[in-house]
């Protein structure tokens, strides 16, 4: 591969995991346990929509083949996504929702951190901006951890129930892949191994303080989002996230 088709994917990783992760939570609308935590899940997932859009902007631009953001978004079969496993997954309680959240939060703040001193300028910007949004989102994520880790016999159980859902799918969040390490050594992405070690601290400091086991670490899993292999559960969430520019294709209002 060329360093611009290196760029595209790694570029469509950033995107497609904010914007499937952006739909999970706008998926609580009306379905959270309390206002407040309704408009703050709503909050966040729009964050991830608009970084999710300057991303694909930006894979746009390089593919240079007529489709724009919107197109990448709605028009790509489930095959041509790229984001992690991780996001994908069901909503589940809301003590699922939260450790998806923080597993996500804790590599997507390292990977933004890296990025905002990339040599590209234009992922720079992007990330730069995405970090500010982003530091709000992990410390929501890590204290929602901590709280139910922490908290009662139920809020406990429900957590011990939601690792082992979610923890098979990290096995992506800490392995690189050569796309990565080229780009890398170009100066455009992050060290990859840097990456994992310090998602690693963060999850072991906040799983410790919320009283929570930590699994081995994962090693292996047969299903790759990077290389368009997902569970089950994405092609539904795009039949719905999709509808409506598959039934009426470039319909203005």
């Amino acid at each position: 591969m060329t360093q611009r088709e290196d760029l595209i994917q790694y570029l469509l990783r950033l995107g497609d995991s904010a914007l499937i992760q952006g739909q999970r939570l706008c998926e609580w609308c009306g379905r959270a346990p309390a206002l407040e935590e309704e408009l703050a899940l709503m909050n966040v997932g729009l964050d991830l929509v608009g970084q999710a859009r300057n991303w694909l902007d930006y894979s746009a631009e390089l593919l240079a083949d007529g489709r724009d953001a919107d197109h990448l978004a709605f028009r790509r079969d489930e095959r041509a996504y790229r984001n992690l496993l991780l996001v994908e997954q069901p909503n589940g309680d809301f003590a699922v929702t939260m450790t998806k959240q923080f597993l996500y939060d804790a590599w997507h703040f390292q990977v933004l951190d890296g990025l905002s001193r990339s040599s590209d300028e234009r992922v720079v910007g992007i990330a730069a901006k995405a970090l500010k949004e982003v530091t709000y989102h992990l410390r929501r994520s890590s204290e929602w951890v901590q709280r139910l880790g922490d908290g009662t016999e139920e809020s406990h159980q429900r957590m011990l129930a939601a690792i082992p859902l979610l923890w098979r799918f990290t096995v992506e969040l800490v392995n690189g892949d050569e796309e990565e390490q080229r780009l890398c050594a170009a100066g455009i992405a992050p060290q990859p191994e840097q990456i994992a070690s310090a998602w690693q601290a963060e999850v072991d400091k906040v799983f410790a303080a919320a009283t929570l086991p930590l699994p081995e670490p994962a090693s292996h899993f047969y299903l790759s989002g990077r290389r368009g292999l997902h569970s089950e559960h994405l092609g539904t969430l795009l039949a719905e996230m999709q509808f409506l520019q598959r039934a009426y294709p470039d319909a203005t209002w």
